[in-house]
């Protein structure tokens, strides 16, 4: 029974694993790093005052743009090309837009580099779970993208303390080698076996994108998927977001960092995504790991909206409890790709987080809509409501698929 533990650690921590983790890992330091360097950067193009953040909004939506587009292609390149070589092919795409963008000498330029990184940073994670979720036995499943995520949402961290040392363009360079170092690993990285086999299979129909919107099931299987992961981004969309907003409308005793509020954030993301992977196998349940998840998320988000004349100190272990509560990213990426067949999982496995991080576009435009006719605090809880409700009736509509084999193609008509 030992020997058998050790060999599944040994199985868990495989090349595969770690490639994908290290991956996700410069493409969170990537995401990170413009929101954490915009300002310096942009004033050093002879930017000020209000111009900060409508060109900072409009870099940002560029991004945005980018990874809506690129989870559409590298989901689509992923089920006809394979996992590992898109999961490169991003990686090496936001490698070179990173060491652009320490090099750009325009506006339009840093837009467009933005623009191509998006599209980059969109194919990583997906590939990478789905590469991971084929390879590893299904009572391993959990670990292995837990690993994923807890190791990749670190990455922040990282971009957080090289903003604060080095000039933003220098930033840019160290993200950039630090996914070219990264491709030297390929070298020895086998493709997934269910990939494999599905390719020596010419009558199997693979990324056909279209299929999720022929079949009722199907369509339920795909829209049920993205709006289980929807109350992270409204945490992370608004309430992080607009911290320091919040911050003075709780009366909290000294300033709100917007910045630090991220930080936190995404240090408890950090321990929740390593939480929850390790619940999922202890429950041996994916459904009841993200359910209890999301009743913290409530939980967190009631204390949140609770605490007037606290200090900014209380506020951040908050902001840190939030980010705890919404580490089920992994684990929802994981369910995505779990519903599906091999010749539609990088597919699904890819265009669901970005369509999840594309929400914050509807999710920000009704909470200003709301904010406008209720207030900043009502408004917030009225989009955070319906967030939470969607998400949790979703999730009860989801099949189980802990113990799901994934070595099965979907059929089309």
């Amino acid at each position: 029974m030992q020997e058998k533990s050790h060999a599944n650690i040994r199985d868990v921590i495989s090349l595969p694993v770690i490639v994908a983790a290290l991956g996700y890992f410069v493409d969170i330091y990537d995401l990170v790093l413009f929101s954490i360097v915009r300002v310096p950067s942009l004033k050093s193009f002879g930017l000020d005052g209000k111009a900060l953040i409508d060109y900072g909004v409009y870099l940002l939506n560029m991004q945005m743009i980018g990874m809506l587009f690129g989870g559409i292609l590298w989901g689509w390149l992923g089920d006809k090309k394979g996992r590992l070589k898109i999961m490169f092919g991003s990686i090496l795409m936001y490698s070179l837009a990173n060491i652009a963008n320490g090099m750009v000498t325009s506006l339009p330029a840093y837009a467009l580099f933005r623009f191509i990184a998006g599209v980059g940073l969109a194919g990583e994670l997906g590939a990478g779970i789905t590469l991971v979720s084929e390879v590893l036995h299904t009572r391993l499943r959990g670990y292995g993208t837990m690993l994923v995520a807890s190791i990749g949402v670190s990455g922040a961290i990282l971009a957080n303390f090289v903003a604060k040392t080095y000039d933003w363009r220098i930033s840019f360079f160290i993200g950039g080698a630090l996914g070219l170092l990264l491709l030297i690993t390929r070298i020895r990285v086998s493709e997934s076996g269910m990939f494999a086999a599905m390719e020596s299979k010419a009558s199997i129909s693979r990324g056909n994108m279209l299929a999720l919107f022929t079949s009722r099931d199907r369509f339920f299987r795909y829209f049920n998927s993205i709006m289980i992961g929807v109350p992270i981004w409204f945490v992370v969309g608004v309430l992080i977001t607009f911290s320091p907003e919040f911050a003075s409308s709780f009366r909290i005793s000294g300033e709100v960092s917007a910045g630090n509020a991220v930080m936190y954030c995404y240090l408890g993301l950090v321990f929740g995504d390593l939480s929850s992977g390790l619940l999922s196998q202890l429950f041996k349940s994916r459904k009841k790991a993200v359910l209890l998840f999301m009743v913290m998320t409530i939980a967190s988000v009631a204390v949140y909206f609770n605490m007037v004349g606290r200090t900014p100190g209380f506020f951040y272990a908050v902001c840190a409890a939030l980010g705890f509560s919404g580490g089920y990213w992994a684990i929802f990426v994981t369910v995505a790709a779990e519903q599906f067949g091999t010749n539609l999982r990088a597919t699904v496995a890819t265009t669901v987080p970005n369509l999840v991080r594309g929400m914050v576009v509807p999710i920000t435009m009704l909470f200003q809509y709301t904010r406008g006719r209720m207030g900043l605090e009502a408004g917030a809880l009225v989009v955070g409501t319906i967030c939470m409700v969607l998400a949790l009736i979703s999730l009860f509509a989801l099949e189980e698929t802990f113990h799901k084999d994934l070595d099965y193609f979907e059929e089309f008509l």
